[in-house]
């Protein structure tokens, strides 16, 4: 299964215009965003767990990532709410589960064989912010040489400077809404822009997204 597959084309996604997927386990389902693969893939999905929903122990060969968007995601090494952005590295396992039910943003098999880093961030922890460009607060999540997560938060009204992406730029809209040169981009957009591109954004009603660059260098 291919869905912009090829990482060298943009790609922009309004996820709450796909259906819902039946995965392999009752009560989990998906909005796939980007897949190359069948059921072991390389892929960026929406994921929602059904209320006391589970799915059967695995291991991450490439890594997982996720950012939990509602409800609580848990699993044996803890209960993630809301806001938790979460990294299991390659070789990792676990039974994930939720009790009231979840959305998470999952990333697979999109790992450096060596990164070797448990991360947990609380995103709703103010403690972490930092300003950024005039308009932007940032909170790292994230870094390393090829590759950097955050989150940004962007203030009504703010007009940001342009920048270029060598590694190129992935985008999840979790709150408000932006625009750039291809458009407006509402909450649950999820957008993709290969090596090179230059993007100069603004926003109207301010915006909360979730960005991870560098990791599409050729």
């Amino acid at each position: 299964m291919k869905i912009h597959a090829d990482l060298t084309q943009p790609a922009i996604v309004d996820s709450a215009t796909l259906d819902w997927v039946p995965s392999p386990m009752a009560g989990v389902e998906r909005r796939m965003l980007e897949r190359d693969g069948e059921e072991v893939a390389r892929a960026t999905s929406l994921v929602r767990y059904a209320p006391g929903s589970a799915f059967s122990a695995h291991k991450h060969d490439m890594g997982e990532e996720f950012l939990v968007l509602d409800g609580v995601f848990s699993d044996e090494s803890g209960d993630f709410p809301k806001g938790m952005y979460v990294r299991n590295p390659p070789g990792s396992s676990h039974v994930p589960s939720s009790e009231p039910g979840a959305v998470i943003l999952v990333k697979l098999r999109q790992m450096q064989p060596d990164d070797d880093a448990f991360v947990r961030v609380n995103t709703l922890d103010p403690s972490g912010w930092q300003a950024g460009r005039p308009g932007e607060s940032i909170l790292p999540l994230f870094i390393r040489p090829e590759e950097e997560v955050v989150m940004l938060d962007w203030e009504r009204g703010a007009r940001l400077a342009p920048q270029t992406f060598p590694g190129g730029a992935e985008y999840f809209v979790v709150e408000g809404s932006f625009e750039d040169q291809s458009g407006r981009h509402d909450q649950g957009t999820w957008i993709r822009l290969p090596a090179g591109t230059r993007q100069e954004i603004t926003t109207t009603q301010g915006a909360r997204v979730w960005r991870k660059t560098g990791h599409l260098a050729f």
